[in-house]
């Protein structure tokens, strides 16, 4: 296969906190430290949160402002897409940085359970984020933790509150929601090619499941997300040591299945995106 493969890495998340792994980047600056040397090892978009002093997750959309305005000063052209997840706020305060106006956003259409609490994600919320999204021109990353969410995903594309082409996110392997398993992510694939051919979509497994997934998507010519949210370690007696060598590994899939890793330029032409 000769099509591009987009790298997305998730560089913090809400989760993940430095007793678990030091490498876990959690100040702006150490954010964007660890987003350069995972630009320089091949990722094309930057998956963000941003989070308080105690390392707790925010919405805050002044830091994502420094955040962005950090990438684009270190990492020019990469793809800034940030996170309107429901653990780092409530409400409308989860799209409160959309005025930023990123490259992306993501966004899930669906609840579902998580390891301890449910995953809310009301109707209502999903349209006025997905507005929000058009309003200000960003791309939604669909972030589908259920096949559910794939027909919602598109059902809003074709009624126009989700605008251009689809880019569609399997999440794969958290605790209580889809675990990661090779039947259901080729139904997903197939669903994908049925329902919306002309969309692309990108594979990411949680713990453990980040490189199968990973390979995956690569072998099946999607594209894939690794990154410290998901997965801090590079096998279960090794801590990974930094984003970096996560999109290390995942470029590594792309020369075993003769994907190119697309450069941020590809990247955004493959998504429909505006010239950086």
């Amino acid at each position: 296969m000769s099509t591009p493969c987009i790298i997305c890495v998730a560089i913090t998340g809400s989760v993940p906190r430095k007793e678990n792994n030091p490498a876990v980047p959690v100040t702006i600056s150490e954010q964007i430290e660890s987003t350069h040397a995972s630009f320089e090892a091949g990722a094309s978009i930057a998956h963000c949160h941003v989070r308080n002093d105690d390392e707790t997750p925010t919405s805050d959309p002044e830091k994502f402002g420094r955040l962005m305005e950090g990438l684009h000063k270190h990492c020019p052209g990469m793809i800034v897409q940030l996170s309107t997840g429901g653990r780092s706020g409530a409400g409308k305060d989860r799209g409160g940085m959309l005025p930023l106006r990123p490259d992306m956003a993501s966004l899930s259409v669906g609840s579902n359970n998580f390891p301890t609490r449910v995953y809310e994600n009301a109707p209502d919320l999903v349209d006025w984020l997905a507005s929000e999204m058009r309003t200000y021109e960003v791309k939604p990353e669909i972030e589908a933790f259920d096949l559910s969410h794939i027909h919602q995903a598109v059902k809003m594309s074709r009624d126009g509150r989700i605008a251009g082409p689809l880019y569609v996110q399997f999440v794969m392997g958290v605790k209580n929601a889809m675990p990661v398993d090779k039947d259901v992510f080729d139904y997903y694939v197939k669903t994908m090619q049925r329902l919306a051919p002309e969309a692309q979509w990108c594979g990411a497994g949680v713990g453990a499941g980040q490189i199968l997934v990973n390979e995956w998507a690569i072998a099946a010519g999607g594209h894939t997300r690794t990154g410290l949210e998901d997965n801090m370690r590079l096998n279960r007696d090794t801590l990974a040591p930094s984003n970096a060598a996560l999109v290390t590994r995942a470029a590594e899939l792309c020369e075993k299945y003769e994907r190119p890793v697309a450069s941020w330029s590809q990247a955004r032409q493959i998504l429909g995106l505006r010239p950086d």
